[in-house]
């Protein structure tokens, strides 16, 4: 009987430690069944969503442009200084930048045989701040109103009346403004009752004025937007897609950061097939590859180039000091008024009119340079302007290097997917600059002769121009100049034989 109760109770423990067990063991199940799940997901939208077949020529410019427009990376200088001149407003898809730049999955409504696809990525750490403090700078600009509700009132009736695009429609700020200026309210009110204090670690920690960078990096709604942003819009997985299931993969990304490669594979390859990918931080260089490689083709296929290679072949010791450091003053997309939803005064006084038969890439390269120039002056004074009611945050490239280590550092971990897709721009850029220089360097010395038979006649069939027919064309002509040459060597040592 004794034996049988210890046998009973040593079974109840085994019981309890099984039950003990089976419940320790179902979040690791449950965990896995997550995993599972998820890989499906990411694994499933990917193959749906790589197109891996290969262009025949990517460096073709097609019928249709479409600028793929990463925020903080210079963007709006390249619309108004660039495509606004190369294009006439007829040639311009309505409304297309503000409605439809942010979500590259319209591409897949476009015929890929007939679209290009350009871009522009910008180093993340720096586009994490730059994204900080434009958000910090359009909704400073509401500070002039006694109170939240009369700055939201003012902004419904302004925008109501106005058919301009606000800053406020345009994504991701029409998430992030309201965000920040929500905070800067809440902060103003609470320095009404109590002294406002001077001790300032540096202009990204004044914590009684504006929300901290470490707070705004680490809140829900970075890690929502802002954190890997450039390859979740590439790949068109934004919270502004089209595609129903683009939350469910970015949520499964977060949750399990070793699916990211598969998300990144499909951003590596979508930047391979563009037509043009830019550096913000290399910008005078950029903007010069972008005027040879798609400028010069947009003006050949409208009939108005006057291709002039001599005034305009890359130089290493050729700098345009006109050019605008994006580390000086910020290159930035969205110059709207200091109420955020009028129309930029520099932006106005641009020419929208297409460049002349006599255009050349050097008059293309001047005519962005004094755009650009207007650009960097109006906003300049713009965020002085906006950011008066905030002074101590006084961004500045100065200022960043006063921000902590583990803070960049946190940045980077954050963005680790923009981190490596940075890395492949980098390389394609590369691959950009030394594809063009190489062609240059075929085409130039044989510019006369392209200019007796008529270069367009020569590198365009049907109005397309191809740069690999340039190369092409550049080395034929060297293939025939050297058997002329070995022709008349030979005849040479014939004659000379003959006597």
């Amino acid at each position: 009987m004794a034996r049988a109760a210890r046998l009973g109770l040593l079974g109840a423990r085994a019981l309890a430690l099984l039950v003990v067990a089976s419940v320790a063991l179902l979040p690791l199940v449950s965990s896995d069944d997550g995993y599972r799940h998820c890989e499906r997901v990411v694994r499933g939208w990917a193959d749906s969503s790589t197109g891996r077949e290969k262009d025949g020529d990517k460096l073709s410019l097609k019928d249709l442009l479409f600028f793929l427009h990463i925020p903080r990376t210079g963007g709006r200088t390249y619309f108004h200084c660039f495509l606004k001149k190369l294009y006439t407003n007829a040639q311009e898809c309505p409304r297309s930048y503000d409605k439809l730049r942010f979500d590259p999955s319209l591409t897949s409504k476009l015929p890929r045989e007939r679209t290009s696809v350009v871009t522009i990525l910008r180093n993340p750490v720096d586009r994490v701040f730059s994204t900080y403090e434009f958000s910090v700078e359009v909704a400073a600009r509401f500070l002039v109103h006694p109170n939240l509700t009369s700055a939201k009132l003012m902004t419904t009736r302004v925008l109501t009346k106005s058919r301009a695009v606000s800053t406020l429609d345009i994504w991701p700020w029409k998430y992030l403004v309201p965000w920040m200026r929500e905070d800067l309210f809440a902060r103003r009110d609470a320095r009404v009752d109590k002294e406002h204090s001077s001790k300032k670690i540096n202009a990204y920690d004044v914590e009684d004025m504006v929300m901290p960078l470490h707070e705004y990096i680490n809140d829900p709604v970075a890690h929502e937007i802002i954190h890997n942003g450039a390859t979740f819009q590439i790949t068109g997985l934004t919270n502004n897609s089209y595609f129903d299931g683009a939350h469910e993969v970015r949520h499964c990304v977060r949750q399990h950061p070793d699916l990211g490669h598969i998300v990144l594979d499909v951003a590596k390859n979508r930047l391979d097939q563009m037509l043009y990918v830019g550096l913000t931080e290399d910008h005078e260089e950029s903007a010069r590859l972008f005027a040879h490689m798609v400028g010069v083709q947009v003006l050949s296929q409208s009939g108005t180039l006057n291709l002039d290679l001599k005034e305009d072949l890359l130089s290493e010791n050729d700098p345009h000091p006109s050019m605008v450091e994006p580390e000086e003053e910020e290159i930035n997309e969205h110059l709207n008024s200091t109420h955020g939803w009028q129309n930029n005064e520099a932006l106005n006084s641009t020419s929208d009119e297409q460049g002349n038969g006599n255009m050349t890439v050097g008059k293309l390269m001047e005519a962005y340079e004094t755009c650009i120039a207007r650009l960097r002056k109006s906003q300049s004074n713009r965020r002085k302007i906006s950011l008066k009611k905030v002074a101590e945050a006084n961004f500045s490239k100065e200022a960043r290097k006063l921000v902590p280590e583990a803070i960049l550092k946190q940045i980077i971990s954050l963005n680790s997917l923009d981190m490596e897709l940075y890395d492949h721009a980098k390389k394609i850029f590369t691959q950009e600059h030394l594809m063009l220089k190489a062609q240059q360097s075929v085409v130039g010395p044989h510019r006369q002769l392209a200019e007796q038979k008529g270069w367009t006649d020569i590198i365009c069939s049907d109005g397309i121009c191809s740069p690999w027919m340039v190369v092409m064309l550049g080395l034929g002509i060297a293939a025939i100049i050297a058997l002329l040459s070995f022709a008349v060597t030979t005849r040479r040592r014939t004659s000379k034989l003959k006597v």
